[in-house]
């Protein structure tokens, strides 16, 4: 009698075993698992290349000074031949601004608005389908999203804001020295064109923020571990990452403070405006605002090492176009 009850509960067990591995794999295939977990890893899925061919008529790097953000856009765009270079009829464009801080555009610690609005009127009036806004704020998304004046300005001009809660995040192939795979906004995967639109800003761990550390925003799951090899990691996302074009924001710039800020007497009006084609040059440029010589900034040293652009094209002399007042 013994035998039969230990033979019983023998079989109760396995059958509750069975049960819960059997779940397990049915909620990993469906994504219900954190990655890794039970061992269930989802396939990585690789990042297109948004790039457009270069063309020697027109330079890495065009800088426009004036009071007027979007003037500035315009006139910084024009000089690299106009944004019907790098978006064409029917195009689905994802804009990637700063937008991670539940800041006033004053206080300069996310993109501006302005710049936003203006680079989707162009977009718009060289034919694309979709513009679409996307961010995965550090801040509530909701209230960083408009507080920045981002999403009041996105909606002025016919764009899209997508945040991670309506888009959800897919498993990507980096392949980087660091970053081998890591979650990225499933928005990305959408989009024939991607165009950065990174603002210039001190920041206490990687000395600055720009373009290259930009890409961040389009991360999911613990970016916190990130900041254990910082540059190495920000140089892996330049290679994963390949912009169609950088529009670089240095309206105003955050001196100190950064990356969060909040200090109104941190943030001086540069009220300038990059677009280039050479994700290093612009960075390479943005560091020379914050008075920093970017052969002392590890990951745009690295990146270029990386063949990813040119740090002297944005530390030599550069034609400045003066737009507006």
């Amino acid at each position: 009698m013994t035998d039969s009850v230990d033979r019983r509960l023998v079989l109760r067990r396995l059958g509750q075993a069975g049960l819960v591995l059997g779940a397990s794999g049915t909620l990993g295939a469906l994504g219900l698992l954190s990655p890794g977990r039970f061992r269930q890893q989802a396939k990585a899925r690789a990042l297109p290349d948004h790039r457009v061919a270069p063309d020697p008529r027109f330079p890495p790097l065009a800088v426009a000074r004036g009071s007027d953000p979007a003037l500035l856009v315009r006139a910084a765009i024009e000089r690299l031949g106009g944004m019907q270079r790098f978006v064409r009829t029917g195009d689905r464009v994802l804009l990637k601004p700063n937008m991670a801080w539940d800041r006033t555009p004053e206080q300069g610690a996310n993109t501006h608005p302005a710049v936003v609005a203006e680079v989707i009127r162009l977009c718009r009036a060289a034919g694309a389908r979709r513009v679409i806004v996307a961010d995965n704020p550090v801040h509530d998304a909701q209230r960083a999203s408009q507080r920045s004046g981002i999403r009041q300005a996105v909606a002025e001009v016919g764009g899209e804001i997508v945040l991670p809660e309506q888009c959800g995040f897919t498993r990507a192939a980096l392949r980087g020295s660091v970053l081998d795979a890591w979650e990225v906004m499933s928005i990305f995967f959408a989009a024939d064109k991607l165009i950065n639109l990174p603002v210039v800003k001190s920041h206490s761990l990687s000395l600055l923020t720009c373009g290259l550390k930009n890409h961040m925003g389009l991360l999911g799951g613990t970016r916190a571990r990130l900041h254990q090899e910082i540059h190495a990691s920000l140089a892996d996302l330049a290679a994963a990452f390949r912009p169609t074009l950088t529009v670089v924001d240095a309206t105003r710039v955050m001196l100190r403070g950064g990356p969060t800020g909040g200090r109104l007497d941190d943030v001086v009006a540069r009220n300038t405006v990059a677009a280039g084609t050479d994700p290093v040059a612009c960075d390479a440029w943005a560091a020379r605002q914050l008075d920093l010589d970017p052969r002392e900034v590890p990951h745009i040293v690295q990146a270029e090492g990386k063949g990813l652009g040119s740090l002297a094209a944005g530390m030599g002399l550069i034609e400045e176009i003066h737009a507006g007042a």
